[in-house]
C-alpha cells in the first residue's frame, strides 16, 4: 500500500495472530508502553500536535488494549489492538488525501468553510476512536465508543480550537464512529472514509485469528486469503483499490465485506475494486472441509 507510514507497513507484514495475543497476554502498563501510532502528517500542524497528545495518552492506549483483549482472548476475532488503530488511520488518511488530489472536496470543507487540514483531524480522530467501544464489549461497541469518544475527543482537541469549532468537529467524529457500523448511513465524505478504511484492514492475513484457533468457515477462509492491498490512483475514478489473493475464497472478503461497507459509504462514485487471485499456485488452505450442523 502506498503512502503510508513505514513503521505501518512493518506491522502489516508481521505474522498477526502470534503477535496480537502476545500483546494481548501482557500486563496493561507493559502493553501500553510499546504503543506509538504514525501517520503522515505533512503541513498539518495541529494534526501532528493531536498526534503528539494521542501517543501521550495512557488511558486511550488502556481502552485500545482491553479491546484487544476483549477481541483475541476472549473472543477469539480478529485483531482490535492498537495495531488495527494505525493502518485504519493511515488507510483513512490515504482516501481522504487521494480524493482531495483529485479535487473531491470534502464535508468539512464544503458544509461549514473549514479546511482540508480541518478533516484531517476528524478522519484521524474517528479512526483513533472509532471501536474504543469494544473495552466494553463487542455487541454495541458502536454505541459504547460513542459515550468514551466525546469526552476524549473534546479532551485532544482543547486549545487547538475554540467553540463553537469544537463542537462541530466532535460532532462529525462522532457520526463516523456511529456510521462505520454494518448498517450504518454516513451523510459525510469523512464518515464513508472511516467505514471504507475499516473494512480495509484485511491484508497480510490481519483476520486470520479464527482460521489459525481451527474455527473453518468462509470467514476465516477468506480472511486468511488476503495477501495484500493497494491504494492508487485508478484510470476511470480517483482511487483504486486493488486487493491481492493467495486463493479463491477471498473473493468472499470483497465481494461480500468489503462491497457491503462502500455500498452507501458515499465513496461509490470514486473507487474501483480489482481483486486479483494467484490461481495458478493458489494455496491449499486446509485438507478437508467437513459441514458441521
Amino acid at each position: 500500500m502506498t503512502d503510508l507510514d513505514p513503521q505501518t507497513e512493518e506491522r502489516i507484514e508481521s505474522p498477526v495472530s502470534d503477535e496480537a495475543e502476545r500483546e494481548a497476554r501482557l500486563t496493561p502498563a507493559q502493553a501500553v508502553e510499546q504503543m506509538r501510532i504514525n501517520v503522515p502528517v505533512r503541513g498539518n500542524r495541529k494534526l501532528r500536535t493531536l498526534l503528539e497528545r494521542v501517543n501521550a495518552d495512557r488511558q486511550l492506549k488502556g481502552w485500545w488494549h482491553v479491546a484487544n483483549v476483549n477481541a483475541v482472548v476472549r473472543m477469539e476475532i480478529n485483531d482490535h489492538s492498537w495495531v488495527h488503530i494505525q493502518i485504519v488511520s493511515n488507510i483513512a488518511l490515504k482516501l481522504l488525501r487521494q480524493l482531495t488530489k483529485h479535487h473531491v472536496e470534502p464535508s468539512m470543507v464544503r458544509d461549514y468553510g473549514m479546511t482540508e487540514d480541518e478533516s484531517e483531524v476528524v478522519v484521524l480522530l474517528g479512526a483513533l476512536l472509532h471501536c474504543i467501544g469494544m473495552a466494553v464489549h463487542r455487541d454495541g461497541h458502536e454505541d459504547f465508543s460513542l459515550f468514551l469518544a466525546e469526552p476524549k475527543a473534546r479532551e485532544l482537541l482543547a486549545g487547538l480550537y475554540e467553540e463553537p469549532d469544537i463542537t462541530v468537529l466532535v460532532s462529525e467524529v462522532l457520526q463516523e464512529i456511529t456510521s462505520h457500523r454494518a448498517d450504518g448511513n454516513p451523510l459525510t465524505l469523512e464518515a464513508g472514509i472511516i467505514r471504507v478504511a475499516d473494512a480495509l484492514d484485511m491484508a497480510k492475513g490481519r483476520s486470520r485469528i479464527p482460521f489459525e484457533h481451527g474455527k473453518v468457515g468462509i470467514h476465516s477462509l477468506s480472511a486468511a486469503a488476503i495477501e495484500e492491498v493497494t491504494i492508487t490512483d485508478g484510470e476511470a475514478h480517483p482511487i483504486l483499490i486493488e486487493i491481492q489473493m493467495n486463493n479463491s475464497s477471498g473473493i468472499y472478503q470483497v465481494d461480500g465485506l468489503l462491497k457491503a461497507k462502500l455500498r452507501g459509504s458515499g465513496l461509490e462514485p470514486y473507487v474501483e475494486v480489482v481483486a486479483h487471485i494467484d490461481t495458478e499456485s493458489e494455496k491449499r488452505l486446509i485438507q478437508v472441509y467437513r459441514l458441521e450442523t
